[in-house]
């Protein structure tokens, strides 16, 4: 179960371009997303963690997108 909307997610579909989009197609993408915003959010837990904090700032999610890019592009 996902706590994005699926309306937001067809809205993000069709600024992407897409004329229509089904609810079945934004409700997987809104699972997609949530399941991404999950690990990411795992992630700069971790980074806010190894520098002594408790609160997950901007720079957190920016390393940690950007060490997740460095892993995809290692699997390609």
């Amino acid at each position: 179960m996902t706590i994005l909307p699926t309306a937001t997610v067809e809205r993000l579909i069709r600024s992407a371009g897409a004329y229509r989009v089904s609810e079945a197609a934004a409700r997987e993408l809104a699972e997609v997303l949530d399941e991404i915003g999950k690990n990411l959010s795992k992630d700069a837990m971790a980074l806010a963690k190894h520098d002594k904090r408790r609160t997950i700032k901007a720079e957190d999610i920016k390393l940690a997108v950007k060490l997740k890019e460095v892993k995809i592009k290692e699997i390609l």
